[in-house]
């Protein structure tokens, strides 16, 4: 009992600080609470001349274009790890977790340099590029997995009745494999969407999402600000995970790194 209470403590602690200081319009010690209370801060975070909505939206957009980008890679990679007799299969494989395998700090430093040389810092082509690299590790394995999950014997039925290599693909390994894929796709929006280290490096100063935004509210001692900024942030993941667990049954999931 104790350790479920140290638990939720754990979890919920965070969550119900970033509650009160959202609403905090004067804390300060010795005080444990906020000495008054008020709405102040959203209005300034909504504001339209504020910068948290242009923020959010450019978040938003950029992690639509990696979606793509890494859909449009995942796809076809998924498939054919999946379904081909691929040499070098294993190491393909883990070819795809290899940034996650590095310290962030260490590859986004040096890809900035890069592109900067290429002239892609500071623009939302190389956010994109940045973010869909580390997503990739989500949507390949996701994607083969969900591949891997569809019965063959119902491709071979539709082959059978005279339906083409292409015409199978769309119309029932595609359709069936899609739940996977879909939520390959909600995890790489949601990890891009809370992306800082590579948006920091590669985009800044030109750009700048919510989690900069968060970060420079933070730095900047306005913890009201950053604490919305953040319960922001929270919403579409909950949201998401809930999606997520909906489309990734036990067939996928089981057929992950296989």
């Amino acid at each position: 009992m104790l350790g479920l209470a140290v638990f939720a403590f754990l979890l919920f602690g965070p969550l119900a600080n970033l509650a009160l200081w959202s609403v905090a319009e004067r804390w300060y010690a010795p005080f444990k609470l906020p000495v008054s209370y008020g709405l102040r801060y959203w209005e300034v975070v909504f504001r339209p001349t504020g910068d948290a909505m242009s923020s959010l939206a450019t978040s938003v957009g950029i992690a639509c274009l990696t979606v793509v980008v890494a859909l449009a890679v995942s796809v076809p990679a998924g498939y054919a790890l999946a379904r081909l007799k691929l040499p070098w299969r294993t190491a393909l494989m883990i070819l795809f977790l290899l940034p996650q395998a590095f310290p962030s700090v260490a590859i986004y430093i040096n890809v900035a340099r890069v592109f900067y040389s290429i002239g892609l810092t500071g623009t939302i082509t190389g956010v994109v590029l940045v973010h869909a690299a580390h997503g990739l590790v989500y949507s390949v394995w996701i994607a083969a997995a969900a591949f891997a999950a569809v019965d063959k014997d119902l491709e071979l039925a539709a082959r059978n009745i005279g339906a083409s290599p292409l015409r199978t693909f769309f119309t029932i390994t595609l359709p069936l494999a899609a739940p996977g894929i879909m939520a390959s796709a909600i995890f790489v929006f949601l990890e891009s969407l809370d992306e800082f280290t590579g948006t920091f490096f590669v985009g800044v100063p030109q750009v700048t999402t919510l989690p900069l935004l968060l970060y420079n509210a933070s730095m900047g001692g306005n913890y009201q600000i950053a604490s919305i900024t953040a319960l922001i942030l929270l919403v579409p993941s909950v949201l998401f995970m809930i999606v997520i667990e909906r489309f990734l049954k036990a067939d996928v999931l089981s057929k992950v790194g296989q």
